[in-house]
């Protein structure tokens, strides 16, 4: 307990900075900083130093040399008993970081703890337990004998987004530190300290220079162009994606995606009422809506359009709208003021392009939290596929309300996006499900549930402008090794000499 509260204190060091090596960088005298706000409130929580190019080398070299002198020569199992230590040493600090991440990324401390960090430390024990499946493959070719194996590429760039800290830093790191790579991470610029925090706690059990990381908006082009990293996981904005991408062309850098989405939940005529609401409302609203699973299309059968819109607005105003700190919260603030605006600006929008205002919740009104980062959670109805909000992703609580009559109208407006993430069904007809989900153009499809919670071990990702590459399963500990084939004469026939001698 003694070592939580300090670590809470930690909160008033000077700076926060890259950690490489096993410590924190010193910042230079001309060293540029940025500061990190509660969401909540506006204030002031941390002052973090944006890396730039020639510390983002320092880091890469350092994860280099313990890549080559440390990470690679030991052995699955060893790395395995480190991971679960780590695993261990993120469960010892749950409350700490679910705190954390509360105050930073805006979103309720109890869905913080109960899913985020769980899922961090979850991860880490999962991966763990991968780490010595890696196994070579011997194929009998006659007069070869090939040996396949699977290597590490080196160093990982692990670039994050801000909106759920602690699951994208496990998914990310767990399973390349399970292959044997060394990584790099690079946090939200928007919402670094959690992660900056988790890499500390980690550097308490892995070797050092294994696990570094690098904050700023300048270290992902940093990261993304330089020739010693060998492989990159992103997740983040699709348009962010492409410059990732153009930047990893350049040295033919590996690459998984995983990128934005528009997800539709369609709610069929048959649907039962009661779970249309609780997969809408979780799917929609959960986070913030900063999510990039989020249901932010809820197509709706015209027999029950007037009934669901009725209902959800009503389920909608319900909600609790407040700091993620009080237990009593279900949709806290946006992480900072330009995403606020940028959602605010999306109702706007949608207004003039004809959509009608069907509710919005209601926001604090306590004075020590009028300069946070609020918008309501807001239900569009009318709305129709040309119009801006249901082609592109808003990442907030903005519920856009469609028609459709026929199962094969339902389809065509769910994939007449350039995305392809998630998709949800509401149906009481198990078969029907069956036969719709191959339609829908998405990595992974929902029927009559929206639980994030239970990601881990399915695979997960999406199709066209949504990404590719799959996380979060036994498939992705392959992603993070290439394989290599040795041939040996097999002894069991001559190998033919050439040229041939008839």
């Amino acid at each position: 307990m003694a070592e939580a509260t300090q670590d809470r204190s930690n909160l008033n060091r000077p700076y926060w900075g890259a950690i490489l090596g096993g410590r924190v960088a010193e910042a230079g005298s001309d060293q540029e900083f940025f500061i990190v706000e509660e969401a909540a409130t506006a204030k002031p929580m941390g002052r973090v130093v944006s890396a730039d190019e020639a510390l983002v080398g320092r880091v890469v070299a350092d994860s280099r040399q313990a890549y080559e002198n440390d990470w690679r020569q030991r052995s699955p199992r060893e790395r395995a008993q480190l991971l679960h230590q780590v695993a261990a040493k993120i469960r010892e600090h749950a409350d700490e970081l679910a705190e954390l991440e509360a105050r930073e990324v805006g979103k309720p401390k109890r869905d913080a703890l109960r899913f985020d960090v769980s899922y961090c430390h979850a991860c880490f024990d999962y991966f763990a337990g991968l780490a010595d499946t890696l196994h070579g493959e011997i194929l009998d070719q006659g007069a070869i004998e090939a040996r396949v194996l699977f290597e590490p590429y080196g160093v990982v760039a692990a670039i994050l987004p801000f909106n759920w800290p602690p699951i994208h830093f496990a998914k990310k790191s767990a399973p390349a530190l399970a292959a044997g790579n060394t990584v790099i991470v690079k946090p939200g610029e928007q919402a670094p300290l959690t992660v900056l925090r988790l890499v500390e706690l980690a550097n308490q059990i892995l070797p050092p220079g294994v696990l570094n990381v690098v904050p700023g908006i300048k270290a992902g082009p940093a990261l993304a162009s330089h020739p010693k990293v060998e492989r990159i996981s992103f997740t983040g904005a699709t348009a962010t994606g492409r410059r990732v991408l153009q930047s990893a062309a350049e040295n033919i850098t590996y690459a998984t995606m995983e990128l934005g989405g528009k997800n539709a939940l369609l709610i069929l005529e048959d649907a039962d009422m009661e779970v249309a609401l609780n997969v809408a409302l979780e799917g929609m609203f959960y986070n913030q809506g900063e999510a990039c699973t989020s249901t932010a299309r809820i197509l709706v059968h015209e027999s029950r359009y007037a009934e669901f819109e009725t209902r959800f607005a009503r389920a909608t105003e319900k909600l609790v709208v407040g700091n993620g700190l009080d237990p009593k919260t279900d949709i806290g603030p946006m992480v900072d003021g330009r995403q606020r605006d940028r959602v605010m600006g999306y109702i706007d929008i949608a207004l003039r392009e004809g959509a009608r205002l069907v509710t919005q919740g209601t926001l604090p009104t306590d004075t020590q939290y009028e300069h946070g980062y609020w918008v309501p959670p807001t239900v569009l109805g009318d709305v129709v596929p040309t119009m801006t909000v249901a082609q592109e992703e808003i990442f907030g609580p903005v519920a856009c309300l469609m028609r459709f009559k026929t199962e094969d109208e339902a389809v065509e407006i769910a994939n007449g996006t350039a995305y392809g993430l998630t998709a949800a069904i509401v149906t009481t007809d198990e078969n029907r499900a069956w036969k719709l989900a191959p339609r829908l153009e998405a990595g992974m499809i929902f029927v009559n549930n929206y639980m994030r919670r239970a990601f881990l071990g399915s695979p997960f990702g999406g199709v066209k402008g949504s990404g590719f590459g799959r996380e979060n399963a036994t498939e992705t500990l392959k992603e993070f090794v290439r394989s290599k084939n040795v041939r040996f004469p097999s002894g069991k026939t001559p190998i033919p000499t050439w040229p041939p001698k008839d």
